[in-house]
């Protein structure tokens, strides 16, 4: 694959971004459980690099969806949730960065914002969940909007919003909100899950510290271990699955995505596991260039391709 210059990506973000329309995932603005929360929203200039698509976010709570929709779409929508360690969400790297890649290939990318665990919300560790089912059920609402089929929506989740993602994928009919409108009657299971070196389990040894703690605290009981895993949550109805990982990841390790692997396999779930040797942690796309893992969207879009063969080329 070409090496792609890290200012050529840049250009190619500015466009994404300047076509991009923004909306709010609740009614009111504020989600319902965010009235307890005494954070305020921030955003972080430069936080994962130099330029001006290196933007993070803290103190969400009014949960928000930008849309990049191709000149021709495909049919097919991917909810994303970037990563951010469950203390901030990183908007850009793991966002507008993926759009001209995807938007190429007729996908329409729904790039989110999400409450973060231990910002005081009413719904507490489930807050990233209830954000990401009420966007799911949103979309569902909405295809028609961007050209989409609703039964084609899927999740794409980085590090700490992939255990959002397959939160979702393995949670989706799990009431962690009360319903706030007719959206909400709607299926909230996403069609399949892309999880990128995703934060999964919850047990010690292999987790990753700091998004546990984020969620479940520095004394989880067993029973929360158990709960927020979602390797342990697998059932036969999760939807199909794409894995990606880069073996020397020093920040979560690569074991998280084989855990994943693993239980989808045990119970019949589609699935594919890319783990490539070299990429450390967070290289989305501009930092995987020079390297073989820079294959990434390819292999991912072609996988989502086989499940949809009459929609995406």
């Amino acid at each position: 694959m070409k090496t792609l210059s890290n200012a050529y990506l840049l250009q190619l973000m500015e466009e994404a971004s300047s076509r991009a329309t923004t909306f709010s995932v609740w009614p009111e603005g504020d989600a319902p459980g965010a009235q307890q929360s005494p954070v305020a929203f921030r955003t972080e200039e430069q936080h994962t690099g130099p330029s001006a698509f290196d933007r993070s976010v803290t103190g969400v709570r009014a949960t928000t969806i930008t849309v990049y929709a191709p000149d021709n779409p495909n049919g097919i929508g991917i909810l994303v949730t970037p990563g951010g360690s469950y203390r901030r969400v990183v908007l850009d790297k793991e966002g507008s960065a993926l759009a001209p890649f995807f938007n190429a290939r007729g996908y329409t990318l729904f790039v989110m914002t999400y409450r973060l665990p231990g910002d005081g919300h009413a719904e507490g560790a489930d807050a990233p969940l209830a954000d990401v089912q009420r966007a799911m059920r949103l979309l569902r609402a909405r295809a028609a909007e961007w050209h989409l089929d609703a039964d084609k929506l899927g999740v794409m989740g980085f590090s700490a919003g992939g255990h959002a993602a397959a939160s979702l994928g393995t949670r989706y009919d799990e009431a962690v909100y009360a319903p706030v409108d007719d959206v909400d009657a709607l299926n909230a299971r996403p069609a399949f899950m892309a999880l990128v070196y995703p934060v999964i389990t919850m047990h010690a040894d292999i987790d990753h510290p700091g998004s546990r703690f984020e969620l479940i605290g520095d004394a989880p009981t067993e029973a929360q271990i158990t709960h927020y895993s979602p390797e342990d949550r697998v059932g036969v109805n999760t939807p199909p699955t794409f894995l990606l990982h880069a073996v020397d990841d020093p920040a979560v390790k690569v074991e998280n995505s084989v855990v994943m692997f693993s239980a989808l396999r045990r119970l019949g779930i589609p699935v594919e596991m890319h783990l490539f040797e070299q990429g450390q942690h967070g290289f989305g796309i501009r930092d995987a260039q020079g390297l073989p893992v820079a294959v990434w969207p390819e292999l991912m879009m072609a996988w989502i391709a086989s499940k949809f063969p009459s929609s995406a080329g």
